[in-house]
């Protein structure tokens, strides 16, 4: 039987959703070893784990009788779709990732990817970021993409270097107070 005769409602939604972000053209997917890691148990964990639970709960489901009306086998399907997106988006992005150490730079006072900077703005409020790759910063975190108007005006700056942010409220001065990075494996500061 045709698909197009099923009642099924196996939208294309899973063609939409969530894509790798195009990146601009010569701009690199970096992302820190940690992060790259963080990408990849995920990816290894929606494959090997809960994909193979979810099409067993769905195979049994579909042994239960009537498909359109059975919540068990409808949820399991969309929970499906999901898992196939992801699993489809973390390769992607995995594919192009370039792995970048920040702890090459580790006693360093400039700023690049993987910094973790101190800085004051001109009203003196003060606060930490760090420089990030697309995948792996979390703004909850004080973790910013390298990619972001801010990082870039940090990029290349130094210890006491004073960078402009342009932002929707206007021109910015913040100084650089303090750059870290984490030590290389096996050594501790």
């Amino acid at each position: 039987m045709s698909k197009a005769f099923t009642k099924e409602t196996e939208s294309d939604d899973d063609e939409a959703g969530e894509v790798a972000a195009p990146l601009a053209p010569g701009l690199k997917n970096y992302i820190t070893p940690q992060g790259y890691e963080r990408l990849r148990t995920e990816l290894l964990g929606l494959m090997d784990v809960e994909r193979p639970k979810v099409v067993e709960a769905v195979h049994w489901a579909a042994k239960n009788g009537d498909r359109s009306e059975n919540g068990d086998y409808l949820y399991g399907k969309k929970r499906l779709r999901e898992i196939d997106r992801r699993i489809r988006f973390l390769g992607k992005r995995l594919e192009i990732a370039e792995i970048v150490d920040p702890s090459v730079h580790h006693g360093r006072d400039q700023v690049f990817f993987g910094a973790t900077v101190q800085l004051v703005d001109e009203e003196g409020a003060e606060r930490e970021l760090t420089i990030l790759g697309i995948d792996e910063a979390d703004s909850t975190q004080s973790q910013v993409s390298w990619i972001s108007p801010i990082a870039k005006a940090l990029l290349k700056a130094r210890k006491g270097d004073v960078v402009k942010l342009a932002a929707p409220s206007g021109i910015h001065e913040l100084e650089v107070l303090e750059v870290n990075y984490p030590p290389p494996a096996g050594k501790e500061d």
